[in-house]
């Protein structure tokens, strides 16, 4: 049958307005339809983003972002912590005389090892004020082969005679080279200097000279002490003097000699008239005496027990003078709590003179010494002692030593105190 051609066009027109209502429903109603440019989303993912090409980078951009807020804040804190806690400074002390031995262990009082005393090397550190040490001594610490991580050093060098002074001088000459290099920025010395005071050897090494050492903490009484750059160190110990510590039997024990001298008796001297004087009293029979005629510059280990035990035993340690006023026996009597009765008087040379004079250092620290300026002055001493109670004796001892003991710790803070202001004051 054939169709009219009206009803043929109606019924296309039908289907094509059937097919766009069809389309339309599918693209704007039909949620389960599928775009080539957009993802497709859980219902419960209401707020889903849009497709990100680059989201992968994205992500991993946020975390290591993340990670490096997190190390500057942690970094800020640290910063934090480490303003809060006290800045130390490291300086180095090479001991190269013997004295160097006792400044470590009886001024400072740092550990030394090996204990072994005829050690070819020992080493030792400690902490004092702001200021880490660490000490080196012994026949193998030479030139060019100690350890230096550090750019500030002290020096301990003996000026008394001309060959040590040549030695000395080679060790400044190796630190000079050190300081050219900038390998070494500050530089002290501890000088065991002349007993004559005679040290203008050092002098053009003096910074103030156009040379580079700091400071100078020099032995004895020299006139170029100021305070400023050159200071006075006590003589302190010699010949393996021991670091002696007190305990009640040395305080309170009951010793049997009123006094005690061990030593060189040189011809024309006060020690002969010491000697005449107690022989002339009879009081040499209440102290012990032991006498040579020539000094001897190594101490045996039976001759050092046979001098302990005399400083232990007496009451009194006399001490005339030698070369110089000041001797290691002063400070050896006091480690046993013997009170030294000194000689007071000025020996020949260039060291300073004046109403504090000699020995300014211990009198300045009130040292609670016996001063006499002759010995026939000695038998009255002694007759007094011997009318002194046992506790007067005992309280005496122990004012003695606990009085040695803080001018030991005065000269340990005071050479920091100055090492600080000196190499570290703009650090």
């Amino acid at each position: 049958m054939k169709i009219p051609k009206r009803k043929l066009f109606l019924l296309i027109i039908f289907a094509y307005v059937a097919f766009s209502l069809y389309a339309a429903y599918n693209v704007f109603f039909n949620a389960k339809a599928i775009s080539r440019v957009h993802r497709v989303v859980n219902k419960e993912n209401a707020l889903a983003d849009d497709w990100n090409p680059w989201e992968n980078e994205q992500v991993d951009y946020n975390s290591a972002l993340n990670k490096r807020r997190e190390a500057f804040k942690q970094y800020l804190d640290i910063n934090k912590i480490n303003k809060n806690k006290p800045k130390r400074y490291k300086v180095q002390i090479w001991g190269k005389a013997a004295i160097g031995i006792y400044v470590w262990e009886h001024i400072l009082e740092g550990p030394l090892n090996p204990t072994d005393k005829v050690a070819q090397w020992r080493e030792g550190e400690l902490q004092c004020g702001k200021v880490d040490y660490s000490f080196y001594t012994g026949p193998a610490v030479v030139q060019g082969h100690v350890p230096l991580d550090m750019n500030s050093l002290v020096l301990v060098l003996n000026g008394r005679e001309q060959q040590k002074v040549s030695y000395s001088t080679r060790w400044l000459e190796h630190v000079q080279t050190l300081v050219h290099s900038r390998t070494v920025s500050h530089v002290a010395v501890i000088l065991l200097g002349n007993e004559q005071c005679n040290n203008d050897w050092i002098g053009p090494y003096l910074k103030r000279n156009g040379g580079f050492i700091d400071l100078l903490f020099v032995v004895y009484d020299s006139p170029w002490v100021n305070d400023k750059d050159v200071f006075q160190w006590p003589l302190v110990l010699y010949r393996q003097f021991p670091l002696v510590r007190p305990n009640a039997q040395m305080i309170t024990s009951n010793r049997p000699y009123l006094c005690n001298f061990l030593g060189t008796v040189y011809k024309n001297s006060s020690r002969e008239t010491l000697m005449q004087v107690l022989s002339n009293s009879g009081l040499d029979k209440e102290c012990l005496t032991s006498t040579r005629e020539k000094w001897l510059p190594q101490e045996t280990t039976e001759s050092l027990k046979r001098y302990q035990m005399a400083l232990a035993q007496s009451e009194l340690t006399l001490c005339p003078v030698g070369f110089n006023t000041e001797c290691y026996r002063i400070y050896e009597a006091c480690s046993y709590g013997s009170v030294p009765v000194v000689e007071d008087v000025q020996t020949p040379g260039t060291c300073a003179a004046g109403s504090t004079a000699p020995l300014r250092l211990l009198k300045a620290a009130g040292a609670p010494f016996i001063f006499i300026s002759d010995w026939k002055e000695l038998p009255s001493i002694l007759e007094r002692e011997k009318a002194m109670s046992q506790e007067q004796k005992v309280d005496r001892r122990r004012r003695l030593l606990e009085w040695y003991a803080s001018f030991r710790q005065q000269m340990k803070e005071r050479f920091t105190e100055i090492i600080e202001d000196s190499f570290f004051k703009n650090g």
